[in-house]
């Protein structure tokens, strides 16, 4: 059953992640490339290659299935509305590429809906965060 699964990591190729305010997700990492281009503290757009390891990637994969990121919405943002317009609340997209298909799921921190794929999805973006971390820690090391 595993084996005939709709996303097998046989045929995984790519994770793209962006990730800031809705109009400028300046922060993105795509790791078909290794490219990741981030903002710094000081509002800079720096870059850097950070290479996952297939184990990085495996485990994506299979939080992916365990969190059920494939019944997610591919929308989960809200009314552009805001309380305050001087704070933008941040967005997530997050997209994982597969040989004949692919996943990709637009997120806003404050997604007031469904709480369960709210929090499915909050903790996909949380892993591929702190796994890309990791990765980019261990590429600086070197």
């Amino acid at each position: 059953m595993i084996s005939n699964a709709p996303f097998r990591f046989t045929d995984f190729q790519s994770v793209v992640f962006r990730y800031g305010e809705p109009n400028h997700m300046d922060n993105q990492y795509d790791s078909k490339t290794g490219i990741f281009q981030y903002v710094t503290k000081t509002n800079e757009i720096e870059r850097d290659t950070v290479r996952m390891t297939k184990d990085d990637l495996l485990y994506l994969h299979r939080k992916a299935q365990e969190l059920g990121f494939w019944n997610l919405d591919d929308d989960m943002t809200g009314p552009e509305a805001k309380v305050n317009p001087e704070t933008e609340t941040p967005r997530f997209y997050l997209e994982m590429n597969y040989k004949d298909k692919s996943k990709k799921v637009t997120m806003d921190a404050d997604f007031a809906g469904n709480e369960k794929m709210r929090n499915a999805g909050k903790s996909m973006i949380d892993e591929v965060n702190r796994i890309l971390a990791a990765a980019q820690s261990r590429s600086n090391v070197k």
